[in-house]
């Protein structure tokens, strides 16, 4: 324990350095800003940025970059909130209840539920990476590609789970997601799938065109079908941050979310996106009101914005311990350090220590300038409900449009971020949720590559997935959930539900 605080200590010392809290200051203030703004995701604001860091030193660049990552997962939800419009894939999930919660004139509880959920979790997650590190990273070392594959397989249910309504349409929104997944040229044997023949389809659809498309476009089109009376935009806020029960409400959840995307963070292919929609699910399933999530839970705040926190975070131990990247974000960071002479791995700790418990003890720096700097500024982003909508809509298209164009600097992007706006509508209209689509079009294509590498590795032998521990234990959690769904009295409850 002793040593424990001596690290920290040291960490804290590296962190307070002004040129660090400045780099820091700098990362957390893009990320939010990035987090807010659709389609100018962590990924390309840090590709953009790599270049700069070659003349700072090593721990102010890791700093800034990581401020910049964990920023965007708290920034993402502002814009979910107010105007159902995720700024980051994780914050997709949060959109379901933050959304409701602001039509409802708790735009402010929502803001400042998921401001308090996100600190909590960068607090813990930051003590989590200090003390358990190694051992953390040794239990990801244990999954093969069959247990990834496994694991995206429960991720897809989990999906069936959290969706209201029939379960034959969530199913049906998976296998849609699960398809435009598959759309582009194949690694392997390089034949074009599902392209029709466009040159643009070769790279596959970049996830952030469809979901503004549809949560942005599909979103502004239901309202303006809506009477003014149904619009949430234009109803006033009682509140600007959470009463005593909201905050006995949400910090069970948030607890509950800090330590699922805590583990998941470590998992190659798990991530912010697979904690926020796993915590989500949790909630939902062991409430005793599930029907309330998707109407304004705050509980539906609570977990996934704890979720995308902590993963976000604790996927930093894969790179730090082993020098493998979790993720694409990870994997500039090691680019990053590579620019510095630096290689990241087992030797990271020894050679550089002042790195290593820098760029930890700044999270939490990092994380308390976040809940400063955004908490003050909820009731100006409330405000943007009072709004009159004829005003509100033409910049959420704008807005959605120059954030799709900005992905690829693509008119041809904008003009799919459209097409995926009219199903948005569609599916609002046959009463479809969209976030099993979003988390089939994620993990299909991870499912597909570990699935590859399982049967390479096995010469086509299918038998791993139950002869392997890890991998059985996924696929009986999948069946057992499946199982539970199906049962007549819990389709009709959900169904019945959804409907009201």
């Amino acid at each position: 324990m002793d040593q424990l605080l001596n690290n920290i200590g040291f960490g804290l010392d590296v962190a307070l350095n002004p040129a660090n809290l400045l780099y820091c200051f700098v990362g957390t203030l893009l990320g939010t800003m990035i987090g807010v703004l659709p389609g100018l995701g962590p990924v390309a604001t840090i590709s953009v940025l790599l270049p700069l860091t070659f003349s700072l030193e090593p721990q102010a660049a890791m700093i800034m970059l990581a401020g910049i990552y964990y920023g965007a997962q708290y920034g993402g939800s502002t814009t979910a909130i107010l105007i159902n419009l995720p700024g980051e894939s994780s914050s997709v999930i949060t959109a379901l209840d933050g959304y409701q919660m602001a039509r409802q004139g708790r735009a402010g509880a929502a803001l400042a539920t998921a401001g308090i959920s996100s600190f909590l979790a960068g607090t813990v997650a930051t003590v989590i990476i200090a003390v358990a590190a190694p051992p953390l990273a040794e239990v990801a070392l244990k999954f093969g590609p069959a247990d990834y594959c496994a694991l995206m397989l429960f991720g897809l249910v989990t999906a069936v789970v959290l969706a209201n309504g029939s379960v034959l349409k969530a199913i049906g929104m998976i296998l849609l997601g699960l398809l435009l997944g598959c759309i582009g040229i194949d690694v392997n044997s390089s034949v074009p799938r599902y392209t029709f023949g466009i040159p643009e389809f070769g790279d596959g659809i970049e996830f952030a065109i469809i979901a503004m498309g549809i949560f942005g476009i599909g979103e502004t089109l239901a309202n303006l079908s809506r009477s003014s009376e149904e619009r949430g935009y234009i109803r006033s806020y009682d509140r600007l941050m959470p009463s005593l029960a909201d905050l006995k409400a949400m910090l069970p959840p948030a607890l509950r979310g800090t330590a699922l995307g805590s583990t998941l963070g470590v998992l190659p292919g798990g991530g912010p996106v697979l904690a926020a929609f796993s915590a989500y699910s949790l909630e939902k399933k062991i409430s005793k009101t599930p029907d309330r999530f998707g109407r304004g839970a705050i509980e539906g705040v609570a977990a996934p914005e704890a979720a995308n926190n902590a993963a976000a975070q604790t996927s930093f131990i894969p790179l730090l311990t082993l020098g493998f990247p979790s993720s694409a974000v990870m994997a500039l960071m090691i680019g990053a350090l590579m620019m510095q002479g630096i290689h990241p791995g087992p030797e990271l700790l020894t050679k550089n220590p002042a790195l290593f418990w820098g760029l930890i003890a700044s999270m939490w720096v990092g994380n308390l300038m976040l809940i400063v700097l955004n908490l003050p500024l909820v009731g100006m982003w409330a405000k943007l409900l009072t709004v009159p909508y004829r005003y509100l809509y033409p910049a959420i298209l704008a807005v959605t449009c120059i954030g799709v164009y900005s992905i690829n600097k693509n008119w041809f992007d904008v003009m799919v971020a459209g097409v995926f706006g009219l199903l948005g509508f569609v599916f609002y209209r046959l009463r479809c949720e969209p976030a099993p689509l979003l988390l089939g079009f994620i993990l299909g294509p991870m499912i597909e590559e570990n699935l590859r590498r399982t049967l390479l590795i096995t010469k086509g032998d299918y038998s791993v997935f139950v002869t392997r521990p890890i991998s059985l234990t996924f696929l009986l959690l999948t069946v057992a959930l499946l199982v539970v769904t199906f049962l007549p009295s819990i389709r009709t409850a959900r169904e019945k539900a959804f409907q009201e």
